[in-house]
């Protein structure tokens, strides 16, 4: 009789290996980089008045970089450090999966669950999940998934209605009749626990650091295969490392962009004033250069008879008061330019007709 070992371990813990590895290159990758620095958040905040203790990681130091952001090759180095971090949180992740799908539920967990998945769902989720049209990005980005306790009560329900499912199903291979009664069918229940599945895949995704359901909690308290307790528990940690150091490298990343954005900010605000003082330098020159510029005597003599233009070769102010002077002065009319009156009956005679001829 030969030993052999486990194929699940076999295949395995050479990979998670390997992916340990990987994180460990990435960290001491980052031993000899000068380009951004941290300083500790009690004295970056401290104008805040304590307002930064209500911050999601107020524990972390703040990420600091150069006043011109970083570099374009330091950029695409982080870059590239988050893509390989986030291929080892990818297969960390899948084998995690895999495993705690492998191990057995326990039956207190079973003993604690509802009577059918509509009730461990609710109405809303459960109407949303078996609709004909079921489009889960639009389902997940539906929801209020703000806080960890929202995402974690989600996963909780749809683990709770897929296991409700699988044993129902198992129930009806086993006695060979149904039920559930005549309004549903096998082929809709699997197709529910597929988008389930679905749905809890993308939850994942979207939060990676998100803490253990309660069935997951329960199937490794009540775990007795101690190769599975293995790759279970070397897979997490990988999960979780692998998680925080994407979060970092996000940090970083995101106060480069920050710089940036203040960067462009600074430049439009000096590009509006530079063509501001352009714009006025441009009107100076345009005025200084305008030819036969009006005088005072301009303005005021537009109404004078040609006559007084004459005195232009005098000051503004002394012809300004000779016309005041003249003004003043009774204006007394010619009698030629008196108008001819004309007598009512006078006009009654010029509109007599004509005396006969003969």
């Amino acid at each position: 009789m030969v030993t052999k070992q486990r194929d699940d371990l076999l295949t395995n813990i050479p990979a998670l290996r390997k992916l340990d590895s990987v994180l460990l290159e990435t960290l001491d990758n980052f031993k000899d980089q000068k380009d951004f620095w941290y300083v500790p958040r009690d004295i970056e905040d401290t104008d805040h008045n304590g307002d930064w203790r209500r911050d999601e990681n107020w524990w972390l130091p703040v990420v600091k970089v150069p006043t011109d952001g970083l570099s374009e090759e330091s950029r695409r180095w982080l870059q590239n450090q988050k893509d390989s971090v986030a291929q080892v949180l990818k297969a960390a992740t899948a084998i995690n999966a895999h495993v705690l799908s492998e191990m057995h539920i326990p039956e207190n967990y079973i003993d604690s669950l509802p009577k059918n998945g509509k009730t461990s769902l609710g109405d809303f989720l459960y109407k949303s999940i078996t609709e004909e049209c079921f489009d889960p990005d639009y389902f997940v980005s539906f929801l209020d998934l703000s806080t960890e306790h929202k995402v974690l009560d989600l996963k909780n329900r749809i683990e709770a209605s897929m296991v409700i499912w699988k044993r129902k199903m198992c129930q009806k291979e086993k006695d060979g009749k149904s039920q559930w009664g005549s309004t549903v069918s096998l082929e809709k229940r699997e197709l529910f626990e597929v988008r389930a599945e679905t749905i809890l895949v993308m939850l994942k995704q979207q939060f990676p650091g998100i803490p253990q359901s309660s069935l997951e909690v329960s199937k490794i308290k009540n775990n007795k295969d101690v190769g599975q307790a293995i790759l279970e528990s070397y897979s997490r940690v990988l999960e979780s490392l692998a998680s925080k150091i994407m979060s970092r490298i996000e940090n970083v990343l995101e106060a480069d962009r920050l710089v940036q954005r203040q960067l462009m900010g600074e430049a439009e605000t000096r590009s509006e004033s530079e063509a501001e003082s352009e714009y006025e330098e441009s009107e100076k020159v345009v005025a200084a250069e305008t030819p036969n510029s009006r005088k005072l005597s301009d303005f005021i003599g537009w109404r004078l008879s040609s006559d007084t233009k004459k005195h232009s070769s005098m000051s503004d102010i002394e012809f300004f008061h000779k016309v005041e002077q003249e003004k003043e002065k009774p204006m007394m009319k010619s009698p030629r330019a008196l108008p001819k009156k004309f007598s009512y009956l006078a006009k009654l005679e010029n509109m007599r007709s004509p005396s006969d001829r003969h």
